[in-house]
């Protein structure tokens, strides 16, 4: 039984007493406190009850520092498992996950070897994780010129959707698609109503846009300028469109692109968007020439752009918040150089997604329930993880105890991710995870408990 006098559930943030039994929430109750507010009173002595303490193996009382979340949902994690372990792992990321609040993540297909584009590379990525992961892991798989036979098999073997390029990524193993592989690969997984994720760049765009190279942010912000993105998402609306397929844009930087999205939607097409911390926090203008741990693609643009993907998620336009966390080894980045059209583009955020987003979002004046169905109610119903996201009966007890006010400095020798490099470097944040709960227990570093997942039509079940 965890009682909370504050806690984040489906009507908002309210007192509540929950119980879990065999790793599922039994009961969310009302939780009455006889403490006057802002007294510093702990919880354990001033409060009261309709459930006694008797009968549970064990009780937690939170005290009113702390928030009680469900465990974040992170949809978008770059693993690199097989075949790149020295860049990030599951026991790294999913150690780093738990760290951050984050009790489910889905690792992307990109950036192992093999990449997960058929069933006997899906295997691969399980076996790699079986027994080593510290949160409960999902798999996408990815859309390629030449595995639409492939999609169908991979969809039945558990995967939560997939994933593809327009543009050329720098992987040879999942190859961009042309606006007609586009189409028809958004037309075969209608029939088993499957999930399309676009990177959405536009690879003609990109070719008519100056090469990145050298030290100035300013030079590589104007080799993908947002008609990159525009373009892209215009072609996934009109793909969507043509075959009534569910797209789902990853990583949107450029605010130019939301009006598209919000026509759309009015439209009733099925298409639903994501953001990530790193658009939310950091901007153009703070990026020094030559800080290469800033560089992603789509990139970090002005201050503007930043301000508009907020209102677009108030405005219910953007759906969630995830990670896109992205590492590769150090010496990838080009920290030597500091030659921005050189360095792996990807920021690694994973263990610093809640209080980063959660700082700025405070600043604004939104509320932590508001973030939180950001980063763990919409993720989970994007992937289909119909026992995640929620402090609710029946769903699993996956939860976080969140310090909303206790303010920290990142140090990145203090990250569990397997490579340090992070433009958070110095930063004074806002949030602290002081305990995460999966499947009702504690994370023990020294015991992976966390689950292979695969979705059923009405609950998740576990995969060998």
């Amino acid at each position: 039984m965890i009682r909370a006098a504050r806690a984040v559930t489906p009507e908002g943030e309210v007192p509540a007493v929950v119980t879990v039994r065999a790793g599922r929430i039994v009961t969310v109750e009302p939780y009455v406190t006889d403490a006057p507010p802002g007294r510093g009173m702990s919880a354990r002595t001033h409060s009261r009850s309709a459930f006694p303490r008797r009968g549970f193996a064990e009780v937690v009382d939170l005290g009113p520092d702390v928030v009680l979340l469900p465990g974040l949902v992170d949809t978008h994690v770059h693993v690199n498992e097989p075949g790149h372990s020295d860049w990030e792992g599951f026991a790294s990321a999913t150690l780093a996950a738990a760290a951050g609040g984050i009790t489910t993540l889905v690792d992307m297909p990109v950036d192992s070897v093999p990449a997960t584009v058929d069933v006997a590379a899906l295997t691969a990525k399980r076996t790699a994780a079986a027994g080593r992961c510290h949160v409960d892991v999902g798999f996408w798989a990815g859309a390629t010129p030449g595995n639409t036979a492939e999609l169908a098999a991979l969809h039945h073997a558990g995967v939560l959707g997939f994933k593809c390029f327009l543009a050329d990524a720098g992987a040879p193993d999942l190859p961009p698609l042309s606006p007609d592989q586009l189409t028809s690969a958004m037309r075969t997984l209608r029939d088993f109503d499957g999930l399309l994720l676009v990177h959405a760049e536009s690879d003609a765009e990109l070719a008519v846009s100056p090469p990145a190279h050298g030290r100035r942010y300013a030079d590589f912000l104007a080799s993908r300028p947002g008609r990159v993105e525009d373009t892209a998402v215009a072609a996934v609306v009109d793909a969507a469109r043509q075959t009534g397929a569910r797209a789902h844009i990853v990583h949107l930087s450029s605010a130019t692109a939301l009006p598209l999205i919000a026509a759309a939607r009015r439209d009733g097409i099925r298409i639903t968007a994501e953001t990530c911390p790193h658009y939310l926090a950091l901007t153009a203008e703070e990026i020094p020439d030559g800080a290469t741990e800033y560089a992603c693609c789509p990139p970090i643009r002005d201050a503007a752009n930043r301000d508009l993907l907020w209102s677009a998620l108030r405005d219910g336009i953007l759906d969630l918040v995830v990670s896109d966390h992205s590492p590769c080894a150090a010496a990838l980045k080009h920290l030597d150089t500091g030659d921005f059209g050189a360095a792996w583009g990807g920021v690694s955020s994973l263990q610093l997604a809640l209080p980063v987003v959660w700082t700025e979002a405070r600043g604004r004046g939104i509320p932590l329930a508001e973030v939180t169905r950001w980063m763990s109610e919409r993720p989970a119903r994007l992937a289909g993880l119909t026992a995640k996201g929620r402090i609710a009966p029946g769903h699993d007890a996956d939860l976080c105890a969140f310090a909303p006010d206790e303010q920290w400095t990142v140090h990145p020798d203090d990250l569990h991710h397997r490579q340090p490099v992070t433009p958070y470097a110095g930063r004074r944040l806002h949030g602290v995870v002081r305990r995460t709960w999966l499947r009702g227990r504690d994370i023990d570093p020294l015991r992976p408990a966390g689950r292979l997942l695969t979705p059923t039509a009405d609950r998740l079940e576990d995969t060998p």
